[in-house]
């Protein structure tokens, strides 16, 4: 399943789109202000976005030219009841990469994310990796050469950030929130067993990369050291 980040303040309307959204097999996560979604796109590695401009803590636009002067191309629909040619221009020229007017019609939206996550993979990253490991979003899959196995869903997103964080640490809550979400209730040890699971798929395709724990701060994704 792929995840985005929904940008948008009006609550039945955000609803509606992660359950039209959630039906098509993508999980939105939703913020109402600009500074709550740059947050999250530091922990998360959200696969696009789905942005309005009439937020209340600015222009939506103003996040996508942040991340596009930091040469983020992640993929963009700004989805806005701004539709004179002006607005759009100035949309696209902020780097979006699709404009649609409200009010729309949920299948177009929901058609439109689709072929956002379509984009080739060379602009999107589609096949992180790190060492002898390569992930496979769109299959859910983890590789090593020839041998590969397949992760739930919690295990692919906290990979990705693992991944993507390589060598780094990265706290228990970020993993918790990759996996899980801001809005889901997660139990105690739902992060010990998904990293549990996610130990033995690596030890099982034959990887170098280990997932350790560094004690107090939260695991890093690492190479094995040389066997002594």
């Amino acid at each position: 399943m792929n995840r985005i980040l929904l940008l948008e303040d009006h609550e039945r309307l955000a609803r509606l789109i992660c359950e039209g959204l959630a039906s098509a097999g993508i999980m939105a996560d939703v913020f109402s202000r600009i500074d709550y979604a740059l947050v999250a796109l530091q922990q998360m590695p959200y696969q696009a976005l789905v942005i309005d401009r009439g937020v209340p803590d600015g222009d939506g636009l103003s996040l996508l030219r942040r991340l596009r002067a930091a040469n983020n191309n992640i993929p963009c629909l700004v989805l806005t009841a701004r539709n004179a040619l002006h607005d759009r221009v100035e949309g696209l020229d902020a780097g979006a990469d699709d404009y649609l007017a409200k009010p729309f019609a949920m299948e177009e939206m929901i058609a439109r994310v689709r072929a956002l996550l379509r984009r080739p993979a060379e602009t999107r990253s589609l096949e992180p990796q790190c060492g002898d490991l390569v992930l496979r979003p769109t299959d859910s899959l983890i590789c090593c050469g020839d041998k590969s196995e397949t992760l739930a869903q919690a295990e692919l997103q906290i990979m990705l950030l693992l991944v993507r964080k390589y060598k780094e640490s990265v706290r228990h809550s970020a993993l918790e929130t990759a996996g899980w979400g801001f809005s889901e209730a997660v139990t105690p040890n739902a992060l010990d067993v998904a990293l549990h699971r996610i130990r033995r798929k690596l030890l099982a395709i034959g990887s170098q990369q280990r997932i350790v724990n560094i004690r107090g701060i939260g695991y890093a994704l690492q190479a094995r050291g040389p066997t002594k």
